[in-house]
């Protein structure tokens, strides 16, 4: 299929060999190589080729660990060989394994100085946690930065402790965190759970019980649907290594804890009786990451991040199956042909200064679980290395949303750590593409929190710049419908040359691209 591209490229290239770009800080200059020219591989015909074959009835909806899944990772697998790229394991194997399980709803119940409490009215937990305690420890809102401490001078080694949601505020109203009236990330649900388990769990708390009156009714919600559609959660194995666990309870037994926890911020031992006892039974899935990489030439131990997820949401119970030829199979297929342009480029011996990583990764839809095993887990380069993220996330379709151009691109993160990034990228896109750059949902109070929705977050929350490509949903979205024949496939080609020049520029820069603005 690509024959005919690589002596199109040769015979260019030999025309234009005064023609090189290539970047030294956030500046583009006129070298002696021209990326346009492998940028022209990427075309609408190709990515159509791939994308009819990753988003077919074949592949079943690509469901994390099923059969489909597997023909999956095997395409990108039979792809990457075929160009020449290969893995990024040492030992030759594309696939890293991500150890993942299956869970079904625990059964149990907790008592409190004698009162039971059954699981799924009064506390909540989708993991299990067993144990006896003669006390535990209150620790306001779970917090502690440089600026607060919920944790000054108390010891919650082996304890059970109890956290409310929100942040402290001073006799202003203003926020101790931020320091005036703006809330701080630990008043977001989605990011300051995970921050909060993790802090408590460094600590050595044995489990958490989290109070949060406005969100503990969804929770319920969520758990009563899968409760009665014998709905399973999906997790990294190594989650529940440590033995740590989080309930979520109401006001009721919040307050039988605390009477005033509403009010009371002051950390203090409860001297009450405690007996834990939720199980669960966990089924091993067998799922992986696909990794391929091309070593740079001039700064091979420093590595751009290219990322796409492969899998979707498999069949419908119905029978329908959820092709996902936009979510994310235009990220997939984009991946592939931005690899084979760096490959072209790379055997004209214009390869990138830094190493390119291409990471497929698995179990998106399951919360982002496969990037997570990458950055968390086991990362194949390392994070301090790694100079960027850019993460492709649908970018095939036209959000019926929006108003304006068809040819436009939402972008979000790229100014959340570095400006060095941002600018580059603004001006990559001036001088190749001329896409309209629309930012709508890098606004920190966007309800969607689409920043936090996709892999590139994992990236982002260890300080590694990103930037997140992405279309909008559509009425297609985690349905039947999202079809390949629907992709507009001019659009897909020029957003993924955008990805592929930007790409070019932070891996062929003189310096590294700065971080400006670390995140807690």
């Amino acid at each position: 299929m690509k024959k005919t591209v690589v002596l199109a490229i040769g015979l260019v290239m030999a025309c234009n060999s005064s023609q090189k770009t290539a970047s030294t800080n956030n500046e583009i200059v006129e070298t002696q190589q021209n990326p346009e020219m492998f940028a022209k591989t990427i075309t609408e015909a190709d990515l159509k080729e791939h994308l009819y074959i990753y988003a077919s009835d074949d592949f079943e909806g690509r469901e994390t660990g099923e059969p489909g899944q597997k023909k999956a990772v095997e395409y990108l697998k039979s792809q990457y060989e075929n160009l020449g790229i290969p893995a990024a394991k040492e030992d030759g194997d594309y696939f890293q394994n991500v150890p993942l399980e299956v869970s079904q709803l625990p059964s149990g119940s907790i008592t409190i100085n004698g009162v039971n409490y059954p699981l799924g009215t009064d506390f909540l937990t989708f993991s299990e946690g067993q144990g006896e305690f003669e006390d535990m420890i209150y620790a306001g809102y779970g917090i502690e930065t440089d600026k607060y401490s919920d944790y000054k001078n108390i010891d919650v080694e082996g304890k059970i402790i109890l956290v409310k949601a929100g942040e402290p505020v001073d006799a202003n109203g203003n926020y101790i965190i931020s320091g005036s009236s703006k809330k701080s990330v630990w008043s977001n649900m989605s990011e300051s759970m995970g921050k909060r388990m993790e802090l408590a769990s460094s600590k050595g708390a044995k489990g958490m019980f989290y109070y949060d009156e406005n969100n503990f009714p969804r929770l319920k919600g969520r758990f009563d649907w899968m409760k009665n559609n014998e709905n399973r959660r999906m997790e990294l194995s190594t989650d529940g290594s440590d033995g740590f666990f989080t309930f979520w309870i109401n006001s009721k037994l919040a307050k039988a804890l605390v009477p005033k926890i509403d009010t009371e911020a002051k950390s203090q031992k409860i001297a009450t009786p405690i007996k834990i006892d939720v199980r669960s039974q966990n089924n091993e899935v067998v799922s992986e990451n696909v990794v391929a990489f091309i070593k740079g030439s001039e700064k091979p131990e420093e590595y751009v991040v290219l990322s796409s997820h492969l899998d979707h949401i498999g069949i419908s119970a119905d029978g329908e199956i959820n092709n996902g030829a936009d979510d994310d199979g235009s990220g997939t297929v984009a991946l592939l042909e931005i690899a084979q342009a760096f490959k072209l480029a790379a055997d004209q011996g214009q390869g990138p200064k830094r190493s390119i990583v291409f990471l497929h990764v698995t179990g998106e839809e399951k919360g982002l679980l496969g990037s997570r095993y990458y950055t968390d887990v086991e990362p194949i380069f390392p994070l301090e290395q790694t100079v960027a993220n850019l993460n492709i996330d649908m970018i095939g379709r036209i959000d019926p949303k929006r108003t304006g151009e068809r040819n436009y691109i939402y972008l979000i993160g790229s100014d959340k750590l570095s400006t060095d990034l941002h600018d580059l990228s603004e001006e990559v896109n001036r001088k190749y593409t001329n896409i309209e750059l629309d930012y709508t949902f890098n606004d920190e109070n966007d309800p969607n929190r689409f920043y936090y929705r996709s892999d590139h977050y994992n990236f982002a929350k260890n300080n590694i710049p990103i930037i997140f490509y992405f279309n909008g949903t559509h009425e297609d979205y985690h349905r039947p419908g999202d079809t390949p024949d629907k992709i507009n496939y001019d659009l897909l080609e020029n957003r993924t040359r955008l990805v592929f020049h930007t790409a070019w520029e932070v891996a062929n820069r003189d310096q590294r691209i700065i971080v400006d603005k670390v995140q807690e």
